[in-house]
């Protein structure tokens, strides 16, 4: 497993999903469909940095009560698992329910647990609530629904591939998501990809620059479009 060493990071966090989206299609390295969390999964603090790390997944229901103990607290277990993966940590949770957002496992207090044991976003297709606080905390949020309670949120397991939003992930994964969205970024390219953003971002700046310019054409933008491919 490749380890997001703190160089690495710094440079992601400087990125953004949709120019790192484009970047990974240059590779070839599967479908320009596949990798990435659909709409439903959105950032709830758009004004926070981008977030890169490894995947912890689980899969929780909240619509009824767990078959032993009462809430998350009594899956002490679920913690020592979140710090079996390296560090940064994004923790995916899969609402297993028929109607997921229910209730919302993560809130301020489960934030701050999780901020503590590493993690720096919480990635569900269920519900989130506490957000005032959670976002003064820097830790951020990607879900479709926001709920006032958390129900019988609890763990039913962990470490498992889920899905949410579409996007399946195993624990391990590397993910990078910001106010645009979750992706999976492949690791045997990772290394590559700040570098890939900086080229395509020449490229786009002059096309940007032609399109602005006085002496702009179609005849000019199809010479450069042609040189660029």
């Amino acid at each position: 497993m490749l380890r997001l060493r703190a160089g690495l990071v710094d440079a992601f966090r400087r990125l953004d999903t949709c120019k790192v989206a484009n970047a990974i299609e240059t590779f070839n390295v599967r479908l320009r469909n596949e990798g990435f969390a659909d709409s439903r999964v959105r950032a709830m603090f758009a004004d926070l940095p981008p977030v890169i790390g490894h995947a912890v997944t689980a899969r929780i229901h909240t619509s009824t009560p767990p078959q032993v103990g009462h809430s998350y607290y009594d899956r002490t277990d679920w913690w020592t698992y979140v710090l079996t993966v390296p560090g940064p940590r994004i923790v995916v949770v899969e609402d297993a329910d028929e109607r997921p957002g229910i209730g919302a496992f993560v809130g301020e207090v489960h934030a701050t647990i999780l901020k503590a044991l590493g993690c720096v976003a919480y990635a569900t297709n269920g519900s989130v609530r506490d957000l005032s606080p959670v976002q003064a905390m820097g830790f951020q949020f990607l879900a479709p629904h926001v709920a006032v309670s958390h129900a019988f949120a609890h763990v039913i397991d962990f470490g498992t591939p889920v899905t949410v939003g579409g996007l399946t992930v195993a624990s391990g994964d590397i993910l990078f998501g910001d106010r645009h969205g979750l992706l999976r970024l492949p690791e045997d390219i990772v290394e590559q990809i700040p570098g890939e953003v900086q080229r395509m971002a020449a490229v786009e700046r002059q096309v940007i620059a032609l399109c602005q310019s006085p002496d702009f054409s179609v005849d000019q933008l199809r010479a450069l479009m042609r040189d660029h491919e």
